[in-house]
């Protein structure tokens, strides 16, 4: 063993010796570089320098910060109010005028009606004005249960769960199942809460065009194709289609009956948002699935706000149990929001007693809906967007001027143009940083 090691050092030692004299000097030159690297200092030191007092108080005087927040036009549309007075009934009081109600989501006229008013001034009484804790901090009350109880009777689910505010709860319901990883499919017209709760699911968000199931389907098949080639972080990843019953930013109604099919055939869940379609939409006013015939258990999640039809508060989700359930250990809005007061609760539950009672509102909201289209069809130089069944229509200029603000201004003065005349309109109001795809000016 020693003599195999003298013999490999022999070796090395003639091997130096036959070796050319610019390959020892090139090694020798590296060797002495690499020397210097490990113990020369990356960094040399400068005389600091000490500021006089008047020096130090000259710069702070120069200093100035930026500004939190953009500069902002003092006549900009959002910062002009119109002061409503009185119930926002089929008349209302806007600027101490009497005008005709076109600008309210009060679609079944029950906010200013006399039984639900008892109801919620009986509440009143009983309860107080608010809760003062989330439902699991002493926020919960019988009305509260009772509430979800009715709603889930009402949709034909297994069980609801309420919110106590309605933006918050597709907002919340979304990230309470989708996580980093999942993937989900939604139309380009999502309203903002559906984005907002995109946003804080930090899925991987994938947009099919507005109400086209063939984009849809050619990225469910891309994805299944990509699925393919990694069957293991498929099995772990769960993908959702997440749209609208009747489209706040479209006025037009989700092909239901198609999207149910992509379901079974892809292997997705259906989350379905109800806010426009909720009391409108359907015999009894359940919705877009009552509209189409199509199975409620075959839609995932069912959510919807109480703040339209219902003339309340908040917001509900509804389905199978076990899903319901996972939100009350993850809905953020239902977990760390004080809960519903108990008085517009109270109001809520009398609302769908009404509904269940005359189920030929329904019939007469249709009627009034389509009178109204008929009606604004043609109107001179403004396009009308949405379907005859929907309760909130858009009017959007023809021809563009090419700014928005521009556009904008023109669309106000037709507001303030027809308040003069007691009818009351409103411009459609967006966060324009933000939105996904900002929708033209209505």
């Amino acid at each position: 063993m020693a003599s195999g090691q003298q013999w490999v050092l022999v070796e090395m030692v003639q091997a130096f010796y036959e070796a050319p004299a610019y390959h020892l000097i090139l090694e020798g030159i590296l060797i002495l570089w690499i020397f210097r690297l490990l113990f020369s200092k990356t960094y040399k030191l400068h005389e600091t320098y000490r500021l006089t007092e008047k020096e130090k108080e000259d710069l702070i005087e120069e200093w100035q910060p930026e500004p939190l927040v953009p500069p902002l036009s003092r006549d900009h549309p959002s910062l002009k109010y119109d002061v409503v007075t009185g119930p926002p009934s089929h008349k209302i009081i806007i600027n101490g005028k009497e005008c005709t109600n076109f600008a309210s989501f009060n679609f079944l006229g029950l906010l200013d009606n006399e039984r639900v008013k008892q109801k919620a001034l009986s509440s009143l009484k009983k309860y107080g004005v608010g809760t003062c804790g989330p439902r699991g901090f002493y926020g919960t009350f019988d009305v509260h249960l009772e509430l979800e109880s009715r709603l889930a009777k009402f949709m034909k689910t297994e069980e609801a769960i309420i919110y106590s505010y309605g933006f918050a709860t597709i907002a919340s319901a979304i990230p309470a199942y989708s996580k980093r990883g999942d993937i989900i499919f939604v139309d380009e017209a999502a309203c903002f809460s559906i984005q907002k709760g995109l946003q804080a699911s930090r899925s991987y968000i994938k947009y099919f065009k507005h109400n086209d199931m063939e984009d849809l389907e050619r990225m469910l098949k891309e994805q299944e194709l990509e699925d393919l080639k990694n069957p293991r972080k498929a099995r772990v990843t769960r993908k959702f289609i997440v749209v609208e019953g009747l489209y706040i930013n479209t006025a037009d109604v989700c092909p239901l009956p198609e999207l149910v099919k992509l379901k079974y055939k892809y292997k997705v869940r259906i989350f379905l948002e109800e806010s426009m379609s909720f009391g409108v939409l359907g015999e009894h006013g359940r919705g877009v699935t009552e509209h189409f015939g199509v199975n409620i258990d075959d839609i995932d999640l069912i959510s919807a706000n109480m703040e339209n039809a219902v003339a309340s508060i908040g917001g509900f989700c509804c389905g199978r149990s076990f899903v319901i359930d996972h939100q009350r250990l993850s809905g953020q809005g239902y977990c760390f929001s004080a809960s519903l007061p108990p008085m517009l609760a109270a109001a809520a539950i009398e609302a769908l007693n009404i509904m269940e009672e005359d189920p030929d509102i329904f019939t007469v909201l249709r009627g009034k809906c389509k009178h109204v289209y008929n009606t604004l069809q043609g109107t001179p130089g403004l396009k009308l967007v949405g379907v005859p069944l929907a309760p909130a229509l858009h009017l959007q200029l023809e021809r563009s001027s090419g700014s928005r603000d521009s556009d904008m201004q023109l669309l106000r003065s037709i507001v303030d143009y027809c308040l003069e005349r007691h009818v009351a309109l409103t411009l459609a109001r967006y966060l324009e940083k933000e939105e996904r795809f900002l929708p033209l000016p209505r």
